[in-house]
Formats: C-alpha cells, sequence, structure tokens
C-alpha cells in the first residue's frame, strides 16, 4: 500500500446484520462477529485508529475502538457511508444480509392457521459500493463459500473492484478458529487453521 509505518484508520464492520419482518422477529444469519473485533484489536494493537460497525454481538468492545452500532444491512450501509471519506482501511468482515423483507408489519404478526409468504428483496451490496468509489481506500471484503472457495473469491475481487478479499468456509461460523486464504491482484496467501485473533493479526499486518 506504500504507507508502511503509518498510522491508518480502519473502518472495520463485524456480525450479522438482522432484517426485520415485524418488531420482534428477523430475519439474520449465525456470524458472531468475532473475525471483525479480532481484526479491530488487531488494528489497534498495532498502533492504528478503528471505527468498528458492528450489529448486536456478545462480545467485549476492543479498547481504543470507536463503536458504531446498527442492526440492519441498510443502517450498516448509511455508517459506513458516514465513514468512508475519512479512513484509510475498510475491511466488510460483516455477515450482511443478502436480503430483507419488501413490507416490515409495524406490529407483531400474529400466529394462524394459515402459510405466511414473505417477500424479500435484495439487500445494498456495501463492498460492491465501496469499491465503485473508493479514492485513495484500501478495501477488503470477505467470502464464504461452501465450494470452489478460491474461484468464486477471486471473482468477488474482480467484481466487486476489492482490494484483497479474505475467503473461508462455513466452518468458521461461530468458531474462535478458522482456516482462511488471502487474494489480492497480485497474490493467493494461504494462512493455517489458528485462532481468529493470529488471523487478524496477519491480515493487519499485510497492511502495513
Amino acid at each position: 500500500m506504500g504507507k508502511k509505518l503509518k498510522k491508518l484508520k480502519f473502518l472495520i464492520t463485524a456480525g450479522g446484520t438482522r432484517e426485520y419482518i415485524d418488531p420482534v422477529r428477523f430475519i439474520s444469519n449465525a456470524s458472531s462477529g468475532q473475525m471483525g473485533y479480532a481484526l479491530a484489536q488487531a488494528a489497534i494493537d498495532a498502533g492504528h485508529s478503528v471505527v468498528l460497525v458492528t450489529t448486536p454481538t456478545n462480545l467485549e468492545e476492543p479498547k481504543g475502538a470507536k463503536v458504531v452500532r446498527v442492526e440492519t444491512s441498510s443502517e450498516m450501509f448509511e455508517a459506513v457511508k458516514r465513514q468512508f471519506d475519512n479512513c484509510d482501511v475498510l475491511i466488510m468482515a460483516a455477515a450482511v444480509s443478502d436480503y430483507a423483507p419488501v413490507k416490515v408489519s409495524k406490529t407483531k404478526i400474529k400466529k394462524s392457521s394459515r402459510s405466511l409468504t414473505i417477500t424479500l428483496k435484495p439487500t445494498i451490496d456495501i463492498l460492491s459500493w465501496a469499491g465503485s468509489n473508493k479514492e485513495h481506500q484500501f478495501v477488503i471484503g470477505f467470502a464464504l463459500e461452501d465450494k470452489a472457495v478460491l474461484d468464486r473469491a477471486a471473482k468477488k475481487l474482480e467484481s466487486k473492484n476489492a482490494d484483497m478479499i479474505v475467503a473461508n468456509t462455513p466452518a468458521a461460523i461461530g468458531s474462535p478458529r478458522s482456516q482462511v486464504a488471502v487474494l489480492s491482484r497480485d497474490f493467493i496467501l494461504q494462512l493455517p487453521m489458528a485462532s481468529k485473533s493470529a488471523t487478524a493479526k496477519k491480515i493487519v499486518s499485510l497492511l502495513q
């Protein structure tokens, strides 16, 4: 990146977004937020500043990070947009829902004997937006794939105009350990199975 030894401004997203059906029910995923939080702590430990945009989790806030709390994908998008111009590195570690209900009931939907159909619409692609609007920013995305992991991650790198993609499998969800591959246009780095803290430190070290 040509910014070795320079203090960088990191913008990191974490957790799984919630797309509400009614005031008490939502569509989400099993993301624990561990990797995003580990990346935030690793960046802070390396001397960088961090804004962490996070959905609700059971994790302790990284000490030294500015924390922005959101729930839905649209809230996360707005938070990223507000902070994007001022960051050097964006890491989209959050598991952003791909779809959200077209209509959200203002009151709790009562159970009945009839089937319930919920129509979904695609959510905003935050990584694609960042790739299209970046100027000086270095944009990193995550790719969770259950087959053809490297091929699909490479396609995501190009289609989203990202600078780096971290590829992993569903085995990483909710686990304190994971095995990832880091892809850029210059290299593919296969990292060994390790704690998410150790993996995060390695990823951050690639940016210094």
